[in-house]
């Protein structure tokens, strides 16, 4: 179980587990055996009896770049996989296959990381792009080094958001329509502001900081931990937030939908134009 490829899973204090993504050269970017594998060091943690509280981290500059829009054999990887929810059609013509995967690997996961019964902690540095939120989002608290930059761009993209549509729930509704919007990012000091983020630390603190917040949780008897953990999203989940999620995710696969059948692809390819461009003037300047 501890044998991963893509991650980290670490024990660095006392009932405290750490999973570090571990894919710096690809700006932590998503593939399937990620979030699979994420998965499995999650369910491992949440079933040690010994650890209470799991801190969720990355390596290098940046936390997450988002899905990996270069992956290939994703289905295959998900093949591979005990799936964690009964939505079947992997392999299925048109739109079944795009939603039955993306409710799997994305709705999916998120929803479920962010019920794990046990304190989670982001810590979170550098750029965290669309489908970085998911990952982000789920956990309980955040901790947020100062350089710490939040997007969700898939407007661009010609989706109207990420699967995991937390956004109106994390920084409010007028702020959830401008990011958007815009596809502009958010500082680590606006979030804090707007309450998404718990604590903005300078980037050397962001490890030591998070370890003595997770270490100070988990003295806490585990029990009353869960419970309050679960009273605090029934009560987020009865504003409404888990039919939303529904409706939203529904959205975003007529998004695709209309995408393939406009462009011949699930996203708008101006975006591809425009993010090959941006990576070519970057590798020559």
């Amino acid at each position: 179980m501890t044998d991963f490829e893509t991650i980290r899973y670490e024990r660095p204090a006392e009932k405290v587990a750490r999973i570090v993504l571990d894919r710096a050269d690809a700006r932590n970017a998503q593939s399937m055996r990620l979030l699979y594998e994420l998965n499995d060091a999650f369910d491992l943690a949440a079933q040690d009896d010994s650890v209470s509280v799991i801190i969720l981290a990355a390596a290098g500059p940046h936390f997450s770049a988002g899905h990996d829009l270069r992956e290939r054999d994703g289905l295959r990887v998900v093949a591979e996989h005990r799936r964690i929810g009964t939505w079947c059609g992997f392999g299925c013509a048109g739109a079944e296959s795009q939603m039955a995967v993306e409710k799997e690997m994305y709705l999916g996961l998120s929803e479920r990381w962010r019920n794990l019964p046990k304190p989670t902690i982001a810590a979170v540095q550098g750029k965290v792009i669309a489908g970085g939120l998911m990952l982000v989002w789920p956990c309980d608290l955040i901790v947020a080094a100062d350089d710490a930059l939040f997007q969700d761009n898939t407007v661009s993209m010609g989706v109207s958001g990420a699967e995991f549509f937390n956004h109106p729930f994390e920084v409010g509704v007028r702020k959830a329509k401008e990011m958007l919007f815009t596809s502009d990012f958010l500082t680590a000091a606006e979030v804090h502001r707007l309450g998404m983020v718990n604590h903005v630390v300078s980037l050397d603190e962001l490890e030591p900081f998070t370890l003595e917040l997770a270490s100070r949780i988990a003295e806490k008897p585990l029990f009353a931990l869960k419970l309050a953990k679960e009273a605090v999203n029934v009560a987020q989940d009865n504003q409404g937030r888990a039919n939303a999620m529904q409706t939203s995710f529904a959205y975003h696969q007529l998004c695709h939908s209309h995408n393939q059948q406009i462009h011949g692809l699930p996203i708008d390819p101006g975006f591809l134009r425009r993010t090959f461009t941006a990576e070519v003037g970057s590798r020559t300047e």
